[in-house]
């Protein structure tokens, strides 16, 4: 006699829980039990089990299991997925399309010509000498040790992938500053995006694309950054003064002026803040997305665990340190100039 017996005694369903009896072999698990001479019933009601799926399924052989659970959804997948990817194989292909293209520029060019232009871009964006002689010290040190490819694949994902985050990110939190509806409806999903373990986010994606597509990894770092700066945008714009927006109005500003000329300047700050957090969940992501084929630094450091290679991964970890470094110390610097110029 199982714990639970009483419950599908006292509701009269004793007849289901008998069809629901399989004819087939004992699992192990119920062999032992059986072997042992134990039964389903506790000895004592300190042993007494919570009753789940499992525990009631013991009383009642048509209750379901917790795997006939997880099954279900797994079949409910497969279902719909040919369905799902006849859509969104379309609508990511330029995805793909633009980390190849930006891989294969990246890799293809040469790095007297790699090297000096991204040197150019941080000095465009910081105006400091000394930010870049770390920067060219930093990428000379890849290169030396003979890490620059690897190290020009993980920024060449980080650039594409952070654009589009901001491309669609500060678009939606502009959005979300502006209706409170909007909002309510977006939080709960950002919750679940910056919650989920980014393992977690590489399962679905697993079986809706090809590994070898560049598209899967894409997403999925896409999907893992974007919070940031959706949350920072929208608190941007939702803290400029009120004071401000009253001057706006009383000036005959309208609604599309007032927000590219009040809003999002006095935001900036808030949004080149959600952009730094942005590149640095990215970069997080590009090393977990090496289990599905992204290339760069992250390979090295899985070649480190599974091949057991110390040096490896360890020299692998210091140029993801010192790529991470560089992206938060170029972000801050082009956030400090605004602010300064803000100030003035």
């Amino acid at each position: 006699m199982a714990t639970y017996d009483f419950i599908f005694s006292s509701l009269g369903l004793e007849d289901w829980c008998a069809a629901g009896q399989s004819d087939a072999p004992m699992s192990m698990a119920a062999l032992l039990q059986k072997t042992k001479g134990t039964t389903g019933e506790p000895e004592s009601l300190w042993d007494t089990p919570f009753p789940s799926m499992d525990a009631l399924n013991e009383s009642c052989a048509a209750f379901p299991q917790s795997r006939d659970l997880t099954k279900g959804l797994e079949e409910g997948f497969l279902a719909v997925k040919d369905s799902m990817s006849i859509v969104l194989d379309p609508l990511t292909q330029p995805l793909s399309w633009a980390l190849d293209g930006t891989l294969y520029g990246m890799l293809n060019t040469p790095w007297w010509i790699v090297i000096p232009l991204l040197l150019a871009v941080v000095f465009f964006v910081t105006k400091s000498w000394k930010l870049v002689a770390f920067v060219a010290a930093s990428l000379c040190l890849l290169a030396f040790i003979d890490y620059y490819r690897y190290a020009m694949e993980t920024l060449a994902i980080i650039f594409v992938c952070a654009f589009l985050c901001v491309l669609f990110g500060v678009p939606i939190g502009i959005a979300m500053s502006r209706s409170n509806m909007m909002q309510r409806l977006t939080v709960p999903v950002l919750d679940m995006l910056q919650t989920l373990p980014p393992f977690v986010y590489l399962i679905p994606l697993i079986f809706l694309f090809s590994v070898t597509e560049s598209k899967l990894y894409g997403i999925a770092i896409i999907l893992y950054a974007i919070v940031p700066v959706i949350r920072l945008t929208n608190l941007g714009i939702r803290l400029v003064d009120k004071d401000v927006i009253e001057a706006a109005d009383a000036f005959g500003m309208t609604s599309h002026q007032k927000l590219f000329k009040v809003q999002i300047p006095l935001a900036l700050p808030n949004i080149m803040a959600g952009v730094n957090q942005t590149i640095m969940m990215s970069l997080a992501m590009v090393v977990i997305a090496s289990l599905v084929s992204a290339p760069g630094l992250g390979v090295l450091v899985l070649q480190g665990i599974r091949n057991l290679e110390l040096g490896v991964g360890l020299v692998a970890g210091l140029g993801i340190v010192i790529l991470a470094v560089i992206l938060d110390r170029v972000t801050k610097a082009s956030l400090a100039r605004i602010n300064a110029s803000q100030n003035q």
